[in-house]
């Protein structure tokens, strides 16, 4: 089997790279800047934003499945209209798809959303998922997997952040009333790859069971990593300009109760011992 990565170089993509290629299969991932670090990986550039390349790279892998791990942030080419290119392509070829979007489709108006629930995005970031989710659910038997805040290893942009902040050498603030349910990226990885690999086709949501606030979340990670909490600024969302969603808490009990693997919560693999964190995610596929 042939797995192709998109965003293979990024954060979740690397994870995905690292399980794949221990369970045995063909692996090749792209990259938008520089390759990642795995060997035994076939690396390939690509802009999602080049309708040709996108259908070149497909066709030198010819892969039985992809996954979509990009993250073009806010822009509209890369985030909705290449999700769309690559949706098509695999549908040209015949290839599962699984796509990875995020609990920013959502307002926060309702707090709690399970996968029937419809987007309703407030950024620029969350219209862009939004939009190509209605198009890859265009395709047959492809899924789409909603997550959230996904953290490990300390190399998370939010756990780089709240190291800084602990130490003095960061500006900003962490908010307690912007919550979200964090996951562990092997976790999330592993429930990936058993998606991919199954015949679930959809809306899924694959978030930690813990609900906590990004200031909450930092005091577990400073703990984790042996710094002094208390020492991380507090502040409130609501009282900024920022835009976006405060509470967004993605209900996954209907995708848990359908996949092996156990999705964490965030107090359960934050412990200070650092076994829960460094432990392989409870049963991940062969």
């Amino acid at each position: 089997m042939t797995v192709l990565i998109i965003g293979g170089s990024g954060f979740l993509g690397s994870e995905l790279v690292r399980q794949v290629t221990a369970a045995g299969c063909e692996a090749a991932a792209t990259f938008a800047t520089r390759p990642g670090g795995a060997g035994g990986v076939t690396w390939l550039p690509l802009d999602l934003r080049d309708p040709a390349r996108v259908a070149r790279v497909m066709a030198d892998v010819a892969p039985s499945v992809v996954v979509n791990a990009s993250s073009g942030l806010s822009d509209w080419a890369v985030t909705a209209d290449g999700a769309v290119r690559v949706a098509q392509a695999a549908v040209g070829r015949g290839c599962r798809l699984v796509h990875v979007s995020s609990d920013a489709v959502f307002s926060g108006r309702h707090v709690h959303y399970d996968e029937s629930c419809l987007p309703d995005p407030l950024t620029p970031y969350g219209a862009a998922k939004a939009a190509a989710e209605t198009a890859v659910r265009l395709a047959p038997d492809a899924a789409v997997v909603r997550t959230s805040l996904i953290i490990g290893h300390g190399l998370s942009g939010h756990e780089r952040k709240v190291r800084a902040l602990a130490a003095g050498t960061g500006d900003g603030v962490l908010f307690t009333d912007d919550i979200r349910c964090p996951v562990h990226v092997e976790d999330l990885a592993a429930a990936l790859w058993e998606v991919a690999l199954s015949d679930l086709a959809g809306v899924l949501h694959l978030a930690g069971p813990d609900a906590l606030s990004r200031h909450d979340l930092g005091v577990l990670i400073a703990r984790r990593h042996g710094l002094d909490g208390t020492r991380l600024p507090a502040g409130r969302r609501a009282d900024t300009s920022l835009p976006g969603a405060l509470d967004v808490r993605l209900d996954s009990r209907a995708t848990q109760e359908r996949v092996r693997t156990r999705l964490r919560g965030a107090h359960e693999f934050l412990r200070g011992d650092g076994r829960a964190e460094f432990g392989a995610a409870a049963a991940a596929p062969a």
